[in-house]
């Protein structure tokens, strides 16, 4: 490959980047690239719709099986066009034959179904790599990239498919209106023969389709596989240095004159600088650090060491261990100012002075704050102290805010009559459905005001029986069901009870409640 001449910029990219130069090389070489597809797949298109007239569907497949084939004439003028030698239509055409040749029945066969296929084609078409030298080369370009060529796939995939059925839908809207009211939809999918033009119609649609997507994916496959070798082989790195080689030939010549008259220059300066190093080392220096007065009794530097030791002594000098609590911080944090505060307390001497005063105001701010703790607690859960802290206040509550009226039934102790067994049994025959919501009205107003038991305007017959299993009566609870059972059936149901089921009831409410009325 002459990377000189490459049409785009050679630098590692990043996947969907190079998906999307990609399509800009098929854009760049659209026409070239339609032209070329056209001119190869619609002829084969048209022959097996020839040969498998009667079977449309078989014509479809076979000439979308051989696809991988069609794939190869994309991927050679693109491969010579990204390096300036764009080939012509009828050369295109002409190198097709020789392109098929290598391993064509593989690519039609356990290699059709490949997700990787676009990326996987420069491999054998320009390396023209084969077994396992195809297969080690193919694992190494597929560390990175192999994930990017298998969503190019599946994308494509959809994007066929919409884009045909788009395609379809834009032929209906163009259909006359005069002729869309004599078609039935069911006319289309009976398989008659009348209807083949129009199956053949919409396999030659997904045909055209093919011209317009399929260079693309070509194109992207391929600069999917020249990314992974721009950033495998250093292409980049190779064309600066090309760049640097170019630049360094014109300079050459000047290069080579600076040398040549660095090469001549006398060498008194060498030897004079060096004298120069020589004398400047000899030369020793002065200053008020040397040591001085080395002849007396008390040198310089004795001199210094004392003056020292006396500075370093009181009067000049008082040391003092304190020892205070501090906070650690990190170096990089600045301290709040609660930390400047309570570090100013800890090196002041109030905590040592007035430690009584302190404790005592510790003190009442810990009251202070276990009151306030209190008195939230109890306003957040004031509802819930209403309901179970007070019962007898809720039983007074819940005895004002009983329902006049369940299931459309008036449970007022005014409205049920005093012998309720006597009314229930003279109904009974003319009117059961009566005689059996009487009876269960009065027992549901038994239970709301003699018994206490919560009902709402809300429940359900299966709600007041949970209720009551609640309650621990077996034989109210026995009751209940008995009679929930009856008139549920006869409710909903209408099926009314037998008459040894009113005489079981009758007999069994005078036990629990008697004849009387509730006052």
């Amino acid at each position: 490959m002459r990377l000189n001449d490459a049409s785009m910029a050679i630098r590692p990219r990043t996947a969907w980047e190079a998906l999307d130069l990609g399509i800009l090389l098929a854009r760049r070489h659209a026409v070239l690239l339609m032209s070329s597809w056209a001119l190869v797949t619609l002829p084969i298109f048209a022959l097996f719709s020839l040969l498998f007239w009667q079977h449309p569907t078989l014509s479809l497949l076979l000439f979308w099986w051989f696809k991988p084939l069609y794939e190869r004439l994309p991927l050679f003028i693109l491969s010579r066009a990204l390096f300036g030698d764009t080939p012509s239509l009828r050369q295109s055409i002409s190198a097709l034959p020789s392109l098929l040749r290598s391993q064509w029945f593989a690519s039609v066969t356990w290699r059709r179904f490949s997700v990787t296929r676009s990326f996987d084609l420069p491999v054998l078409q320009l390396e023209q790599l084969a077994g396992s030298a195809r297969q080690q080369r193919l694992a190494v370009l597929g560390q990175r990239d192999r994930r990017a060529a298998s969503w190019l796939t599946l994308v494509g995939m959809h994007l066929e498919m919409g884009l045909w059925f788009g395609a379809l839908a834009l032929i209906y809207m163009l259909i006359p209106q005069q002729m869309l009211a004599d078609w039935d939809w069911q006319d289309l999918f009976s398989m008659n023969g009348d209807w083949l033009w129009f199956e053949h119609l919409s396999n030659l649609l997904y045909a055209l389709v093919l011209v317009v997507w399929e260079p693309i994916y070509a194109a992207s496959g391929f600069s999917l596989y020249l990314n992974r070798r721009t950033t495998l082989e250093a292409w980049d790195i190779e064309l600066t240095f090309r760049r640097l080689q170019a630049r360094m030939k014109s300079l050459l010549p000047v290069l080579l004159v600076g040398l040549g008259l660095w090469l001549v220059s006398p060498p008194e300066v060498t030897f004079a600088a060096t004298g120069a190093e020589e004398t400047t080392q000899t030369i020793e220096p002065s200053g008020p650090d040397s040591d001085r007065l080395l002849k007396q009794p008390l040198t310089s530097k004795a001199a210094s060491q004392r003056i020292g030791e006396l500075l370093d002594q009181p009067p000049f000098r008082n040391r003092e261990t304190v020892t205070r609590w501090r906070f650690t911080e990190a170096a990089d944090e600045e301290p709040g100012w609660l930390a400047h505060l309570l570090e100013r307390l800890l090196r002041s001497d109030l905590l040592t002075q007035h430690t009584g005063t302190l404790a005592s105001v510790i003190e009442v701010l810990l009251w202070a704050a276990l009151f306030g703790l209190t008195g939230l607690l109890l306003w957040r859960y004031r509802d819930w102290l209403k309901l179970y802290a007070t019962p007898g206040q809720m039983r007074i509550r819940q005895r004002q805010t009983t329902p006049a009226m369940l299931f459309g039934l008036d449970l007022q102790p005014e409205s049920i009559p005093a012998d309720v067994v006597a009314e229930v049994q003279r109904l009974w025959h003319a009117h059961p459905r009566e005689a059996l919501g009487l009876l269960y009205r009065a027992f549901l107003s038994r239970l709301l005001h003699e018994r206490q038991v919560p009902l709402k305007n809300s429940h359900t017959e299966g709600e007041i029986l949970e209720l009551l299993r609640q309650q621990a009566q077996p034989q109210l609870l026995e009751y209940a069901e008995a009679l929930t059972r009856h008139w549920l059936r006869l409710a909903y149901g209408h099926q009314l009870p037998p008459e040894r089921a009113r005489d079981e009831l009758c007999e069994r409410w005078r036990v629990l409640f008697g004849s009387e009325r509730l006052a």
